[in-house]
């Protein structure tokens, strides 16, 4: 009785993968409706293999407030309004409507709005893997 729930078992083991196997990633679109100043659109995996995005909308004079993103890179792509990504270690940036930005990793960085009017961007964050020097 032994030998057959151990032969049991092992089929068992043999037919079930140890790790489940990854499910395949869909391509997929939405709108860029926000209520708030800051709204997450990608959040990295298991929905992307690690980008994540968002949205942001900045009145005149705020900032997002200074921070990194780690080992991953950042592209700001402007929609409407004017500002500046102050970059740790290199001249602002300006900004402005149908810009893209780039923010390389391991980068202290700010955006502040600067203009008459709402300032809103898109933002996509991706890993960059062991590329970094």
């Amino acid at each position: 009785m032994r030998s057959i729930l151990f032969a049991v078992c092992a089929l068992i083991l043999i037919a079930v993968p140890v790790s489940p196997q990854p499910q395949p990633y869909k391509p997929l679109s939405f709108q860029l409706e926000c209520a708030a100043s800051d709204c997450p659109l990608l959040y990295g995996a298991p929905q992307t293999t690690g980008m994540r995005s968002g949205f942001v909308r900045l009145k005149p004079g705020e900032s997002v407030g200074a921070h990194t993103t780690g080992d991953h890179e950042e592209a700001l792509v402007i929609l409407q309004g004017r500002g500046t990504a102050e970059v740790e270690g290199h001249a602002p940036l300006t900004l402005s409507s149908r810009m893209l930005a780039y923010i390389p990793p391991r980068t202290r960085h700010n955006v502040t709005n600067t203009g008459p009017d709402l300032l809103e961007y898109v933002y996509v964050v991706a890993p960059v893997g062991n590329n970094l020097p």
